[in-house]
């Protein structure tokens, strides 16, 4: 049985697009820390951009904002992944969505240290 053609051009760039799109919408709507996180954004956003100190600040501090999502959308993949596979407690499961987390968590202290260190030097 032959494959179907593949989508290419624009119309591939269009489906992408709609898939991403789709993919912050739902995570928006069934992940509290991706809206806390977004909400700390819209605010911390427009903050950075009055109150850096000089014009390469505001790159480095928006850039780790919005790295935080980026780990938190990537956390929030891995947890529907294993929650599809099943929900019942096995220890790889509880593994992947701790190093999920903990990458969040990461991302989260190497964003507080940019912020801290633009602002102490």
């Amino acid at each position: 049985m032959s494959q179907p053609p593949k989508i290419t051009g624009l119309k591939r760039l269009l489906n992408a697009a709609h898939y991403s799109v789709e993919g912050l919408k739902t995570t928006f709507i069934d992940e509290t820390a991706f809206r806390q996180e977004l909400m700390a954004c819209l605010i911390l956003i427009p903050l950075a951009l009055w109150i850096a100190p000089d014009n390469m600040s505001p790159t480095l501090m928006l850039g780790s904002l919005m790295m935080v999502l980026v780990v938190e959308l990537i956390n929030s993949a891995i947890e529907a992944v294993v929650d599809l596979h099943s929900t019942a407690v096995h220890p790889l499961a509880k593994k992947a969505k701790d190093a999920g987390s903990a990458a969040v968590l990461m991302m989260i202290g190497i964003t507080t240290l940019c912020w801290v260190l633009i602002f102490i030097r």
